[in-house]
């Protein structure tokens, strides 16, 4: 082993993790305004069973999305060195933000 790699510090995370976790944060905020503007189309012009199913669907959805997230910022919390994200929790949030994006167009066609 040389001298500088003897002389280098361990990795020092500095503030990722809470950017990461301030990013998680964002991004839910974000998409409860998704939901609630896409509930609100849904709902506008009176309530139909359409309407009222749209709605159901995204507050699943959105409900989904806030605990995957809540989760994931617990997870970044909890220790100095967090865990990555899970292959199956990625894909999960994806998914369900696809759902919420494809509930979003569905409405304005």
């Amino acid at each position: 082993m040389s001298a500088s790699a003897a002389a280098e510090p361990l990795r020092d995370p500095g503030l990722q993790p809470e950017r990461t976790r301030l990013a998680w944060r964002r991004t839910t905020l974000s998409g409860t305004v998704a939901a609630v503007l896409a509930m609100r189309t849904a709902l506008h012009g009176g309530v139909s069973v359409t309407g009222a199913l749209v709605c159901a669907l995204c507050c699943c959805l959105w409900l989904g999305f806030l605990a995957l997230a809540h989760r994931r910022i617990r997870a970044l919390t909890s220790s100095p060195r967090p865990v990555p994200l899970a292959p199956r929790h990625a894909t999960a949030t994806v998914l369900i933000t696809v759902a919420l994006a494809a509930c979003g167009a569905a409405l304005l066609f």
